[in-house]
């Protein structure tokens, strides 16, 4: 007999998700649709609700974003990457080298065991970590905790970040938008699924994010296709990112992880904190404001980045080069950068 207790909980978590992303969205908080259900999620997932959200819909979430983001990218990114080559990879080395600098710290002081601080530090590329985290014998569990809580954390300090330096005093009331041409639509649906499934079969990086937005801004920039994505279907790709997120923070991994609990935010924030103070320094050397900064050097979270990006007013194109970049670096070292920090734990501990 199925357990009706699950879509009733389901059926709960849609209610506080809308309650939250509607105070947020009262709050001029940037992706209010995507922090609101990850909070509820987060709520409902310790609390022992035992909700799972199939991953078909997260990639199809993903692809979706994807599309948002094609639209708002322009032929201005190649430009970008170009001029300002040397100093986006500079941005991603800084930012890995902050997960390695922590990663070696957790060993050391052996907060977690083994190599599992080694691949939970790593600044990007979570479900890719854990998998390679578990093929490697590092415990999966300890390793997805640390990792969704790097994420959590991102979408969290982002969006407040956002909140207090975008000024929205001035800003209108929004009004309905036009409904989109069925021709649009239709493009973008295409460009969703043969992007995605295009990239997936090529095991490329996220590529149910990113094979949409490379094929999506190639089609958009050029003209050849509309790229534009339908209000309700964004807000349910926000909302599907939010809960898969927040939905794997459940009440076995917290009392699992419970011990190891204060090391892994010490370590999340100190990541965060040391990408910032290199934002700061970005300002200096680029044309850019330290939000745009900001959101390109923040560890981990490619689409939610995208998605405060979008809503916020920072250059998309450079936030965009500089996460992508990242997230393809720390997938190729990951496996050379967690073992070489492994060799710091003590002898004990290995």
């Amino acid at each position: 007999m199925p357990d009706l207790r699950t879509p009733a909980r389901w059926i709960g978590l849609l209610a506080v998700s809308a309650l939250l992303a509607i105070a947020l969205s009262y709050a001029r908080f940037p992706a209010a649709l995507l922090l609101g259900p990850m909070l509820a999620a987060i709520a409902f997932g310790v609390g022992g609700a035992r909700l799972l959200l199939p991953r078909p819909l997260f990639l199809a979430a993903q692809s979706i974003i994807g599309c948002l983001v094609a639209h708002s990218v322009t032929p201005e990114i190649v430009r970008t990457i170009v001029n300002d080559g040397a100093l986006m990879v500079a941005a991603v080395l800084v930012t890995v080298m902050a997960g390695v600098v922590v990663g070696i710290t957790l060993t050391r002081l052996q907060v977690l065991p083994g190599a599992t601080a080694a691949w939970g530090s790593a600044p990007g590329g979570a479900a890719a970590m854990v998998a390679m985290a578990e093929a490697y014998g590092s415990d999966p569990r300890l390793v997805a905790f640390m990792q969704y809580v790097r994420v959590a954390a991102v979408v969290l300090t982002a969006s407040v970040v956002a909140r207090l330096l975008v000024d929205v005093s001035g800003e209108p009331a929004s009004v309905a938008a036009p409904p989109l041409p069925v021709t649009s639509i239709v493009a973008t649906l295409a460009v969703a699924a043969f992007g995605a499934g295009l990239a997936l079969a090529l095991r490329m990086p996220a590529g149910a994010l990113v094979g949409p937005m490379l094929l999506g801004a190639a089609l958009h920039a050029t003209g050849i296709a509309s790229v534009a994505v339908p209000g309700p279907l964004l807000d349910a790709a926000y909302a599907a990112i939010g809960w898969y997120v927040g939905l794997r923070f459940t009440r076995e991994t917290l009392h699992t992880t419970l011990h190891a609990l204060p090391g892994i935010l010490v370590a999340t924030f100190a990541i965060i904190l040391l990408c910032g103070a290199w934002a700061y320094g970005l300002t200096f050397l680029l044309p850019i404001d330290f939000l745009t900064a900001f959101l390109a050097t923040s560890p981990g979270g490619l689409d939610s980045v995208a998605i405060i990006a979008v809503g916020s007013k920072a250059d998309v194109s450079f936030v965009l080069g500089v996460q992508t970049l990242r997230l393809f670096t720390v997938l190729l070292t990951g496996p050379i950068l967690a073992r070489w920090i492994a060799r710091s734990a003590p002898d004990s501990a290995a």
